[in-house]
């Protein structure tokens, strides 16, 4: 709901705010370089002085006014000649023309009415309220994505548009609620909706009668300072039931050009204030600073307009248009799906077509905008759950635990919950299966168990679906044909050569970076943006199953690098194991987002073995922080799969890499990399407990016996493994 409340006012007033937001950054402007090119007023000077050095100069002066950035302006008639000019206080002389700044003039009406009269007010009042829904809206949801008020400036993921939007937002969204507030409450003003707060005082009806009292003789303008002035005007010439009018900080009053008594003053009221003090706020008048901030922050409103679209295009993109989708109320069947990368909303398109064939009304949505309250005529809810990372909630799954968990009570209607995931990850089917904890506990009735899919297996697919045939009584034929993501052709590069004489080839295949287009790096797609550690997807020839490397160069590096041992029979390993320079592979790019080194200056410990070793290798060349890097490397023997070992010695030169212990298993001693770190069991339970982070990389069975060893090392701390991982300082990609 709150993205909706934030998405549609966004794409509807874009033009208005923006208009708002350019105009009135460009206005911010005016009150400092005012404050700079006039000449301000020496410490102490007091009004009296000041009218005394202006009326020596000329005078027929009727008025002196000093603006918020100190500017002293006067104006007089001379033989009847109107004149005005800016003042340089030290000695009452113009310096400038009084001439209103046409420009300032020009931005001024366009950003109040946009040279449409009361039309143009009331449309850019409009523009104000819509960009302040947008702030306090925007504000929600950044806080949601980021877990909450207290983690604002917390690491933002997902492609660069939208990183950019958060990021901006941060910073802007106080400024345009400030903005947009004030503009709403001057709008309010000028259209008499608010009261007035306050009157001038009434002229007094008793005077001295006389004239020819200087104004550097009137004790009320000798005991002020021209920082207080606002206004003086002289009373009329050879007019003796005239007097001076004064109005300042403080208030308004009358003075005797006769003897120059106070005749009069009303202070200003505290609704006056209050005003005054919106009335700079919004336009920074009198505080220039706060001005330039507040128009810098008006400036990312086009920049979070323009990511915004792009967002909200690439979204309408990555979901599938799925035809007759029925509105939520009418609807039989509720599917609801949670996605990162788009696949999971093809499955849902392939069931939403087999259930509307089989006669049944079906909406589909993302679970993000679960809303049981909608759902009157509902026969069952069914939710298709991807994860992201190590147990997140992928995308359009946002929120969706903590709606549930606020319900009073579970709905009625039948549940159904589909997880998909990859069983290489320690995390498979985990938000689908926290998903399906918590309706439990709810009472969420339940239409048939858990089911998973691995690495988008359509037979996985068509297995459940004859299940929720069975549960629904219908027949139901499911045959999905997964969309792989847009692929690219990479060239191989070079290519090193490891362990033909141990009879287990491998390569570490360099490939050339392909060309990425302002869309794809706007959006995150393609190669635009990768770290070591996410996977790349081969397509061999011949098939249409991809296989998964991780990727052991980042983007800043220049190339995609993977490392590659050639398995029995294997027909992507067999390929890429023989591919020559200058050749091409098909692939795609899959984030891996529960395989990062994270931020901050924690050590990392590295434990990889065999061709785990790439990303862990990506992550000490990119280390150029040199942040503290342990690496447990295990191998068969160094004079076969010694992979990066002409690297690593240059890397601990340059400060990337710490430590660098191997252990060899087809040596004169067997020795595995769980036994080298028993081995440095002192060190690295001292690193543990000091908050260090462990990463493994590897075969199954391998991390099985990491894990074990650190049970061990870390016994006597009170840690395990299991903490760790909960704490997010324990991360594994197996295979």
């Amino acid at each position: 709901m709150i993205r909706a409340f934030h998405r549609w006012p966004g794409l509807i007033a874009l033009a208005l705010v923006t208009i708002l937001s350019l105009s009135g950054a460009a206005l911010s402007v005016f009150p400092a370089a005012e404050r700079i090119v006039s000449p301000q007023v020496e410490t102490g000077l007091t009004v009296a002085t000041l009218a005394d050095r202006i009326q020596a100069v000329y005078p027929g002066v009727e008025q002196i006014r000093r603006s918020p950035s100190g500017r002293i302006t006067a104006y007089w008639f001379d033989q009847g000649t109107p004149g005005a000019a800016v003042i340089d206080p030290a000695t009452g002389q113009g310096v400038a023309s009084a001439d209103p700044n046409r420009t300032l003039r020009w931005l001024t009406n366009l950003h109040r009415s946009l040279f449409l009269g009361d039309g143009g007010r009331i449309a850019m009042a409009t523009g104000a309220l819509a960009m302040l829904v947008l702030s306090l809206s925007g504000a929600a949801l950044v806080a949601r994505r980021t877990g909450g008020w207290r983690h604002w400036v917390a690491p933002l993921r997902g492609p660069l548009a939208g990183r950019l939007h958060v990021e901006i937002a941060r910073i802007a969204v106080i400024g345009l609620i400030l903005s947009s507030t004030t503009a709403l409450w001057m709008t309010a003003s000028t259209f008499d909706l608010l009261p007035d707060g306050g009157a001038a005082p009434a002229f007094p009806t008793e005077v001295s009668g006389e004239t020819g009292f200087a104004p550097d003789w009137m004790p009320t303008l000798q005991q002020m300072h021209v920082a207080e002035l606002r206004e003086l005007s002289f009373p009329y010439p050879g007019d003796a039931t005239d007097a001076f009018r004064l109005k300042t900080d403080r208030g308004t009053g009358y003075l005797d050009q006769g003897n120059g008594a106070l005749l009069a003053w009303e202070g200003l009221t505290g609704w006056e204030r209050v005003s005054e003090t919106i009335y700079m706020l919004h336009t920074g008048q009198g505080e220039a600073t706060l001005g330039l901030v507040l128009g810098l922050m008006a400036l990312g409103v086009p920049a979070m307009g323009a990511t915004g679209v792009l967002v909200w295009i690439a979204g309408r993109r990555a979901r599938p248009r799925i035809r007759g989708n029925q509105p939520a109320g009418g609807a039989e069947t509720i599917l609801l799906v949670g996605s990162e990368g788009g696949s999971t909303w093809g499955f849902a398109a392939t069931l939403h077509a087999a259930l509307s064939q089989s006669g049944q009304s079906v909406h589909v949505g993302p679970m993000s905008g679960f809303a049981p309250e909608r759902y009157a005529k509902a026969e069952r809810i069914i939710l298709l759950a991807a994860t992201y990372g190590d147990g997140a909630a992928p995308a359009s799954a946002k929120g969706f635990l903590d709606r549930l968990q606020a319900l009073d009570r579970a709905p009625e209607i039948p549940l159904a919950v589909l997880g998909f995931g990859d069983r290489s990850f320690p995390a498979y089917c985990a938000f689908a299966k926290a998903v399906m904890t918590q309706a439990r506990a709810k009472g969420w009735p339940e239409l048939m168990p858990l089911g998973t899919i691995d690495r988008q297996s359509p037979q996985d697919f068509a297995r459940w679906s004859r299940a929720l045939s069975e549960a629904l009584g219908i027949p139901l034929e499911l045959s999905h044909q997964p969309v792989l993501p847009k692929t690219e052709t990479l060239t191989l590069l070079s290519r090193r050569d490891y362990g033909a004489e141990v009879q287990a080839p491998t390569g570490i295949l360099r490939f050339a970076l392909p060309r990425a287009t302002l869309w794809q790096r706007l959006t995150g797609q393609g190669f635009s943006r990768f770290t070591a550690g996410d996977l790349i997807g081969v397509l061999p020839e011949g098939s249409q199953m991809p296989r998964l490397y991780s990727l052991a160069s980042c983007r800043r590096d220049g190339f995609i690098e993977i490392v590659v041992r050639k398995h029995p029979g294997g027909l992507c390993s067999g390929q890429l194991t023989t591919l020559e320079p200058g050749v091409t592979v098909t692939a795609f790019l899959r984030r891996n987002p529960g395989f990062r080194v994270g931020r901050g200056r924690a050590p990392l410990i590295l434990i990889g073995a065999g061709t785990g070793i790439g990303p862990l290798a990506g992550f000490v060349r990119g280390n150029a922080r040199q942040r503290p890097i342990h690496l447990f490397f295990g191998m068969r023997h160094p004079e076969s799969d010694f992979f990066y070992g002409e690297e690593f010695p240059g890397w601990q030169e340059e400060g990337r890499l710490t430590r660098l212990v191997t252990a060899v298993s087809r040596g004169e001693r067997p020795h595995f990399v769980q036994d080298a770190l028993r081995g440095e069991a002192t060190q690295v339970a001292d690193l543990i407990r000091d908050g260090a982070r462990v990463m493994v990389c590897g075969g199954r069975d391998m991390a099985a016996g990491v894990a074990d060893a650190l049970a061990e090392i870390l016994a006597p701390t009170g840690l395990t493994p299991a903490v760790l991982k909960a704490e997010g300082r324990y991360v594994e990609d197996v295979y």
